[in-house]
């Protein structure tokens, strides 16, 4: 009986193919019409079921968690049997993690029952301009096993898939591309590789305990942040002047949580609608940086520029000559942004910061007080953390790093040490500054011609 079912069915097959060639001669609705009656009838001797699993769910928003979990728990099987391979960096950034190519079949098998996936791709296009291509994976089995299948195996997959994912994964370092890239997303990524740790911060011990002890507790909080009913987000905001390591710091966040970053350029995105989608994007456990946000598009002081705004509207409308014009312009220039103030606060805090979770948003500035106070209040920018000047805690980091000298090592150092304290009381001076200074130039360089240098 199975063979009769089989060669049925492939002769079925046979018949569509022949079909799909012929088509083009006939009339569109006695196709259409045709096509649905042979579809319905091909589908009562067809024992198979077909999921499919799309690469983007909610209208191409979001990537589809899904997807992700699937490609994971693909990538440890194909191995065995797939002919073609996508090769990835993995987690300890030497080895090769594997996962099936496009087009390719691999074949699972679950309490003695036989799946077989397919990994495709479908390109979506528009009335001007063809847009990217979006994969998805296909599952068939036989319909006699439907409750095992999506009851119970599916699930399976994607909890397999998950705990693979962690394991395996390689932190990436993200900017956003403007447009859909060859993958349809709109980020770009590489591995995330930045060496910057706490211990080698320039900062003193108890700040920065007081910063990761902060960093740990919200990573383990998801249950307290359901219970208040927030999203399980917390934002930062790094201000101080430049050279303090606010970047630094950043990278040191996500290493020590063990999180992507998102470097978000605000002057690429085209308007708060593309803003929204890139937000939308970004993934659990990862961090959204935007900064130097005082200068990005010019988000500051932007309630001041719409009074401008309608300077520009009234000195049009009386058309006070060249020097209105003249005026009239600049205003305009100074107040035209396609990402308003509005779009990013209702995006980092309003009803879509939902849509992620286990994210921080950091921004970083160099002039604190030119910030909107809107845009850094507490519940978007929940802790203000300031980045002053190169302090002799974080002078002795330095030296530890550059010289590899510590300040008990032997009596001159000591004798240096107590100096360069003294001095760092009475000047300010960057961590940059500093470090540029500590770094031997040649082998001439000693520890103590550097820590004389910094002296003089």
């Amino acid at each position: 009986m199975l063979g009769i079912w089989a060669k049925l069915a492939s002769s079925l097959a046979s018949f569509m193919f022949v079909w799909a060639m012929l088509s083009q001669f006939i009339p569109y609705e006695l196709r259409s019409f045709i096509e649905k009656r042979l579809t319905h009838f091909y589908s009562q001797f067809h024992p198979y079921i077909e999921v499919t699993i799309p690469e983007h769910s909610g209208d191409h928003l979001k990537r589809s968690e899904a997807y992700t979990a699937v490609q994971s728990y693909l990538s440890s099987i194909s191995s065995k049997s797939a002919k073609r391979f996508l090769g990835e960096i993995g987690r300890d950034g030497k080895s090769v993690v594997l996962s099936m190519d496009k087009h390719e079949r691999v074949e699972d098998e679950f309490r003695g029952v036989k799946v077989w996936w397919i990994c495709g791709k479908t390109a979506t296009s528009s009335s001007d301009k063809p847009g990217p291509e979006l994969m998805f994976y296909k599952i068939t089995f036989h319909q006699k096993n439907r409750d095992l299948i999506t009851e119970e195996y599916l699930k399976y997959v994607v909890k397999q898939g998950k705990a693979i994912k962690i394991n395996n994964r390689q932190r990436r370092l993200y900017t956003n591309v403007g447009r859909y890239s060859t993958y349809g997303s709109m980020w770009s990524g590489i591995p995330l590789e930045h060496p910057a740790t706490f211990d080698t911060l320039a900062m003193e011990s108890d700040k920065k305990k007081e910063i990761m002890d902060d960093l740990r507790k919200f990573s383990n909080s998801k249950d307290f942040y359901k219970r208040i009913g927030k999203a399980w987000k917390r934002g930062y905001l790094l201000y101080g002047p430049p050279g303090t390591g606010k970047s630094t710091m950043i990278a040191a966040m996500a290493n020590y949580l063990q999180y992507d970053i998102f470097d978000l350029e605000l002057t690429a995105v085209k308007d708060n609608t593309e803003l929204r989608r890139l937000l939308i994007e970004t993934t659990s456990k990862s961090i959204i940086v935007i900064e130097d946000i005082d200068c990005s598009l010019q988000l500051t002081g932007q309630r001041k520029k719409s009074k401008e705004i309608s300077e520009y509207n009234e000195l049009g409308s009386e058309g006070d000559g060249k020097k209105g014009a003249d005026k009239a312009a600049k205003a305009a220039e100074r107040g035209s942004s396609n990402v308003t103030l509005s779009g990013l606060l209702n995006s980092i805090d309003g009803i879509w910061s939902s849509c992620g979770k286990e994210r921080i948003i950091v921004f970083t500035t160099n002039l604190v007080e030119e910030l909107d106070p809107a845009l850094i209040r507490r519940g978007r920018m929940d802790k203000h953390i300031q980045m002053s000047h190169c302090s002799f805690q974080g002078f002795k980091v330095l030296a530890k790093n550059y010289l590899l000298v510590e300040e008990n090592d032997n009596e001159d150092y000591q004798g240096l040490f107590d100096v360069i304290n003294k001095l760092l009381s009475q000047v300010k001076i960057t961590p940059a500054d500093v470090a540029e200074i500590l770094m031997p130039k040649s082998c001439e360089d000693t520890a103590d011609k550097c820590l004389q240098k910094l002296i003089r």
